[in-house]
């Protein structure tokens, strides 16, 4: 068959073939080599003369003819040649440019060798009404370039995708699925697996893996220099098992390893500063040939992975540190209120009622995040600076004489001097501070007035006045919660925020909306 010297012969990689197809009668022409001459005079490819049949009529080697290699027989049909689906495409083609009169192009492929496929880009063209030029050039090599153009643009994109979740601190379970999905997908391996290294205990332990069949490494513990992922890490370097069926090694302890089916075996080091994190491991169930691309991808993709592994380890382990810190913020607090609670019993009860709700009132309001802490913080505090006023003054059952009033009016100034080195509380000073001012301008202790009232201090001070005429107090008893309401609702505009006294009412009253 005229195809069966590309068979035999590699350097066909950067060939052209072109068959010219033609009438049959121009094959009892006087001279159709004279006409084939003319022809394909400016091609140095093989060229070969068929009729509308398919059959080969001539031919004309050109530099291809070598020894060894069997010249084309006249008489070969072009089906015979191509593969049937290639063939199929060649009909269709010729019926097209039959039809239309101009020519058409396509791409076909075909295994010329066992184990190699190649592409062609076939032209086909008439030179006549009864003539046609086909010409199928080898671009194996452009397809194979344009292959590994695309892996790099995937691998590029995978990168960037760790890249981007080093930058956004990403979860560390989301991390590693994500970068699992897209190492199966881009390197086409059966299952992958990351082993991380505890830092307490010293041992890689099984995290998370993609594509296994069973659970026989979802329990891994092993020490450093232990089994191909202990060698890995002790030796921080990559190793590659061929054939573990072979080597059967320390997978095999595992009895339902078997079922895995695993030939080809990769382990790969998470270093980053240093420090070795974990191993990366590839596992295959077919014998592995990668080419120095695969190879420098695996170290490059192992390396960034590494440092996005190491970021979201800290980030979570911050995470960790800030809750820890918080909740020692907030005991702190609690410790500065129940210095001032043992000294007035009522005191506490009122602290958590007011804290509790102006919470809930604020988060109702669409206050969030660390406004709300810093709220809360400021509602347990807001009369710590009472700790420094008299007990004569603090606990006297009757009405305060002048001068009186001049020092308790002084408990947010001293809450400011007493917390004012404690830069983590400065954000909630602001309820300590001016709760006792009023939206009139006449209240403590700077006489602020509107909208100069932070927000969260006209808040509570709603919250702060309710709850202390709901309840007895030593020189009266509690209000009613309607006559309370009433009384609020008479300070709009003057002593509480117009626009906010609605909402409190409707929320107290159990009408959020």
């Amino acid at each position: 068959m005229a195809w069966g010297m590309v068979k035999k012969r590699s350097p066909y990689l950067t060939s052209t073939f072109t068959f010219v197809i033609m009438d049959k009668n121009l094959a009892n022409e006087t001279n159709p080599n004279k006409n084939l001459e003319e022809t394909l005079q400016g091609f140095a490819d093989l060229n070969l003369i068929i009729d509308v049949d398919g059959v080969v009529l001539d031919y004309k080697p050109g530099y291809f003819l070598q020894p060894g290699i069997p010249e084309i027989s006249p008489g070969q049909k072009i089906q015979d040649i191509f593969s049937p689906a290639v063939a199929d495409k060649f009909s269709h083609a010729l019926s097209e440019v039959r039809q239309t009169g101009t020519g058409t192009m396509f791409e076909y492929k075909q295994y010329l060798l066992p184990d190699r496929e190649f592409w062609f880009d076939a032209r086909l063209a008439p030179i006549s009404e009864s003539r046609f030029v086909f010409t199928a050039r080898d671009i194996t090599q452009c397809k194979e370039t344009e292959y590994r153009m695309k892996q790099h643009v995937q691998q590029l994109s995978v990168l960037r995708s760790i890249d981007l979740a080093i930058a956004s601190g990403l979860d560390l379970n989301l991390l590693l699925s994500m970068l699992l999905d897209q190492l199966n997908e881009l390197m086409q391996i059966d299952a992958v697996a990351v082993l991380l290294l505890n830092s307490k205990t010293n041992l890689l332990e099984f995290t998370t893996g993609k594509g296994f069949r069973s659970s026989s490494l979802l329990y891994t513990h092993l020490k450093l220099g232990e089994g191909c992922a202990g060698r890995v890490a002790m030796e921080r370097k990559l190793l590659n098992i061929p054939d573990l069926k072979e080597n059967q090694m320390e997978f095999w302890r595992s009895p339902f390893f078997v079922i895995e089916n695993f030939v080809a075996y990769y382990g790969v080091p998470l270093i980053a500063k240093g420090r070795v994190l974990g191993v990366l491991e590839l596992f295959h169930r077919s014998v592995l040939q990668p080419n120095a691309d695969w190879l420098s991808f695996l170290n490059m993709i192992a390396g960034q992975a590494a440092i996005a592994i190491d970021n979201a380890v800290m980030f979570r382990e911050l995470q960790k540190s800030n809750v820890e810190l918080s909740l020692a913020y907030d005991a702190t607090i609690e410790g500065l209120s129940r210095a001032l609670d043992l000294r007035d019993r009522e005191t506490e009860e009122h602290t958590r009622r007011v804290s509790d709700t102006t919470v809930k009132l604020a988060a109702h309001l669409g206050i969030g995040g660390s406004n709300l802490i810093h709220i809360r913080r400021g509602a347990i505090l807001h009369d710590i600076g009472k700790v420094a006023i008299p007990d004569r003054i603090l606990f006297k059952p009757g009405p305060l004489a002048d001068d009186e009033w001049t020092i308790m009016r002084r408990h947010p100034d001293i809450a400011v001097e007493l917390l004012a080195s404690v830069s983590y509380l400065e954000p909630a000073m602001e309820i300590p501070h001016w709760h006792h001012e009023k939206w009139d301008g006449t209240g403590y202790p700077d006489h602020l007035h509107g909208e100069t009232i932070p927000y969260s201090a006209r808040l509570f001070a709603l919250v702060d006045v309710y709850d202390a005429l709901t309840s007895n107090r030593p020189y009266r008893n509690a209000w009613s919660k309607q006559k309370t309401i009433q009384y609020i609702e008479s300070q709009s505009g003057k002593h509480f925020d117009p626009a906010i006294v609605p909402k409190f009412v409707n929320y107290m009253n159990g009408h959020p909306n």
